[in-house]
């Protein structure tokens, strides 16, 4: 008699998502107030204002910028704001922060575009091993997207899994 081999991971009808399909690839690019500081002490404003009128906005165009100050400097709230009213009309998108909140940012907007109702009532693994590193900020988001929804999520590889939420039993009156 021959032994024949079950795939017990292909029928168990798991679901696995891979976070790495979310993960941002669009360019980047950071706008650094320091550069148009006096000394990198100073925002004049008049200096400020022309230089910004007369940078080359082309560098940024269509990609995702992130606005920030790397200088231990006070910056007025409206820098930031003309900043971003010159960044807008180019940029594919504009934040305050580091390069890093962008990133995390970019993260979160393609993860919520995620139909969680195709998951409804499915048995979900958020896998865990990948070529990119993957923020807390993902794994976080996700799950609380797919907690209303799904049977269970689990964390890991198929074949090696992490419970970490299963739907309460319906109670039967």
């Amino acid at each position: 008699m021959e032994d024949v081999f079950v795939n017990k991971v292909a029928e168990s009808g798991l679901v696995t998502l891979d976070l790495e399909e979310y993960y941002p690839k669009e360019e980047t690019a950071v706008f650094d107030l320091k550069d148009h500081l006096f000394m990198e002490l100073i925002l004049k404003e008049k200096d400020y204002r022309e230089a910004l009128k007369n940078l080359d906005w082309t560098s940024y165009q269509n990609k995702n910028v992130a606005i920030t100050c790397s200088a231990d400097a006070v910056i007025p709230m409206w820098a930031y704001m003309l900043a971003a009213t010159y960044l807008q009309p180019v940029a594919k998108e504009v934040v305050f922060g580091t390069e890093d909140f962008l990133h995390r940012t970019l993260f979160l907007k393609n993860l919520s575009r995620i139909n969680v109702n195709e998951f409804t009532d499915k048995r979900v693994v958020i896998k865990g091993c990948g070529d990119k590193s993957i923020s807390e900020t993902a794994y976080v988001e996700i799950t609380k997207l797919l907690t209303p929804v799904v049977k269970s999520i689990m964390y890991g590889e198929p074949c090696s899994t992490v419970p970490i939420y299963k739907k309460a039993a319906d109670k039967k009156k």
